[in-house]
């Protein structure tokens, strides 16, 4: 599984690189604050949701700390779609953020 850290997703958040974000966490987590530009499918329902997702595209997957992203990293993966997972998630992430 592809893994990136949050240092470098900060460089392509400045450079306003087109991202695929996906944020696993639950409501109420997601209302403390999200990475901008995110997309919110809380991890129990990315399976009834993956025709919300095009599979040519790639996706980031965070979540509070790292592990619910990685399952959903692995679940997508699975299904051959191309994942990274946000190392430490939103613990670790100290940029902007967007309120939905």
């Amino acid at each position: 599984m592809k893994t990136m850290e949050t240092t470098e997703i900060l460089e392509l958040l400045d450079a306003n690189e087109d991202l695929y974000i996906i944020d696993v966490r639950e409501e109420d987590e997601v209302a403390q604050g999200m990475i901008p530009g995110a997309q919110h499918i809380a991890l129990g329902t990315i399976q009834d949701r993956l025709n919300e997702l095009d599979a040519s595209k790639p996706y980031i997957l965070v979540c509070k700390a790292g592990a619910r992203s990685a399952n959903a990293c692995a679940f997508l993966e699975d299904r051959g779609f191309n994942v990274t997972n946000l190392e430490g998630g939103m613990l670790a992430y100290d940029g902007e953020l967007e309120f939905k």
